[in-house]
């Protein structure tokens, strides 16, 4: 599997971005993919993720301090992830990964322990 992570960049707050993720070599039944945020000096956190399952179809999960402002979303077609990021503050600059991970657990979708595959990260600076 490889997760290839773009549209980092700096902005100011209030503002928003998106971020992609090109997924290619996932041949799961079931899996799922995931955006995660590592700020400086902090523990990587989950964002947002969004299953995928012949039997169940999609679902999308998110942190609680990024629903309403952050949006998940799949084009299968081009087989890239998405991540638009909007009314962005401050303390969310970091590292954006993608992760990936063969089947999933609903309880651990933002659990970084739980995916095996990631990205090389996007910077993303939000200025005060």
């Amino acid at each position: 599997v490889q997760l290839v992570e773009s549209g980092g960049g700096p902005v100011q707050a209030g503002g928003s971005l998106r971020l992609a993720c090109e997924i290619s070599g996932i041949h799961y039944r079931a899996y799922c993919v995931a955006w995660f945020r590592q700020g400086p000096g902090k523990e990587r956190e989950g964002d947002a993720a969004i299953t995928s399952s012949m039997t169940s179809g999609s679902t999308t999960t998110y942190a609680e301090s990024v629903k309403g402002r952050f949006t998940i979303s799949r084009d299968n077609a081009k087989n890239i992830m998405y991540l638009q990021m909007d009314s962005l503050k401050p303390e969310e600059s970091g590292v954006y990964y993608c992760a990936a991970a063969g089947g999933f657990e609903y309880a651990r979708l933002l659990d970084p322990g739980f995916y095996r595959n990631w990205g090389q990260g996007t910077q993303v600076t939000v200025s005060s």
